[in-house]
């Protein structure tokens, strides 16, 4: 779960203040000192901290809070809106050339994320019709090139490279092949380092003079909280430094990094990588974010993922299927497939108002894992008229379809249990006056 020791404690926190009919100056001091707490426990920066907690504390202190029949939520309502103005109020777009080529250099320590993040943000691009470049200019990092190539040809995405020769010509020479080439966008993927080394700035320095990009997005990992907010800073002294990539969100992180970066450096987090997978890389959105911490989900993301997920036309015909009670276990197989495409369960859990604590449950179990694959395993092993008509398996069936997917014939029977009570629900939804079911193929039958 994304800031699960902060989350937790938030919640637990805001929890007790609704459960009080009217608040005193007093509670509203005792939770905002738990609040203050579990912050720098997070590692955020304790200027941070103290400035946050001042603007809670004055405007929960206010009249129109302490008076409110629900004080408890309107102080929740408070931390949220600001949590969002900390990280930045709201989604930070790309900056743009004049003339395309766009020109972003991904900059930052080794280990954190760079070569991966600039893969993962040309797949972003060209899933939105774009034609980014990826270039190719560490040569200092052994076999970073090929590692960088090996990640362009599973996306289709071309790699610019000349080998050991100077990162700076490098650059050069990729942006008068990407304008040749008509490539919209230039994602420079630099040297790291361990540690904030002079030479390597004053490289990095020379290839932003050398190219002038639009962007400079520093790759920092989440997990290492207030040492990211420090990196940032000297990067930010000194390049032009346009923004923050923030890599393994999905991670134990603390959330120092995320809550503190923007008010410390002045430069907005763009994206956030949220797992290992390719497409694991979305754009950064305060407002979600802070939602999700405090436990209140995120459903315009999973809105967002499911829609870029999963085809309009064949949700259709899955909704007309369940409309004539005609939902089978093939269709059911499918939008399990599909489901597993919007990544790990116990993340899209979290996504969901009041399910984070579920979405840990089954972290902790690895259901996102073991349970669909086994369901996945028993329906595969039917044959297609089994699974068109399940009525008919009988128990030989049942021993024959356990053995195929090594699975017992009480797992078989408990899908088949659940699958029944499914269409009996199904069947009980069709019977309902027209209009009152209103689906539109937004999201599967779940």
């Amino acid at each position: 779960m994304i800031f699960e020791s902060l989350s937790s404690k938030l919640q637990a926190t805001f929890k007790r203040l609704r459960g009080k009919g009217k608040l005193t100056e007093k509670d509203v001091s005792a939770a905002l000192r738990e609040v203050r707490l579990a912050l720098l426990e997070a590692d955020v920066n304790f200027k941070v901290v103290k400035d946050f907690v001042s603007k809670v504390k004055e405007r929960a202190l206010g009249s129109d809070v302490l008076a409110s029949l629900t004080p408890g939520q309107m102080v929740i309502k408070i931390v949220n809106e600001e949590l969002t103005k900390l990280m930045g109020e709201k989604a930070a777009k790309l900056n743009q050339a004049s003339q395309p080529p766009t020109v972003i250099m991904m900059v930052g320590l080794q280990g954190a994320g760079k070569t991966t993040s600039a893969a993962k943000l040309a797949n972003l691009l060209k899933k939105k019709h774009h034609t980014p470049l990826l270039v190719a200019a560490d040569i200092y990092r052994p076999a970073a090139i090929k590692q960088l190539q090996v990640l362009g040809e599973q996306l289709a995405v071309p790699v610019f490279q000349m080998g050991q020769q100077d990162p700076v010509q490098t650059v050069r020479a990729a942006l008068e092949h990407a304008k040749k080439t008509q490539h919209d966008y230039v994602i420079i993927d630099t040297a790291g380092r361990l540690h904030v080394d002079e030479e390597l700035m004053d490289e990095l320095a020379r290839m932003e003079s050398a190219v002038q990009p639009q962007e400079i997005l520093l790759v920092v990992d989440a997990m290492t909280g207030q040492d990211a907010v420090n990196v940032a800073q000297s990067f930010k002294d000194r390049l032009g430094l346009t923004g923050v990539v923030l890599t393994k969100l999905d991670g134990d992180t603390r959330g120092g990094a995320a809550l503190s970066v923007r008010a410390v450096t002045g430069a907005p987090i763009k994206f956030a990588a949220t797992g290992e997978k390719i497409d694991a890389f979305e754009t950064f959105h305060p407002d979600r974010m802070a939602s999700r911490i405090l436990g209140m989900g995120d459903v315009l993301s999973l809105i967002e993922k499911a829609e870029a997920t999963f085809d309009e036309e064949k949700a259709r015909e899955l909704e007309q299927k369940m409309r004539s009670q005609q939902f089978t276990l093939e269709d059911f197989l499918e939008q399990m497939q599909q489901l597993k495409k919007m990544g790990p369960l116990n993340q899209l859990m979290e996504m969901m108002p009041g399910m984070g604590g579920m979405g840990k449950k089954l972290k902790g179990m690895n259901v996102d894992e073991k349970q669909f694959a086994r369901t996945e395993a028993i329906i595969k092993s039917m044959t297609k008229k089994e699974r068109l008509n399940p009525a008919i398996i009988n128990s030989s069936r049942r021993k024959r379809i356990a053995a195929g997917s090594g699975t017992s014939v009480q797992d078989v029977n408990s899908l088949l249990k659940q699958f029944s009570t499914m269409q009996k629900m199904i069947k009980q939804l069709s019977k309902l006056e027209k209009g009152k079911f209103k689906g539109r193929g937004k999201f599967p039958f779940m």
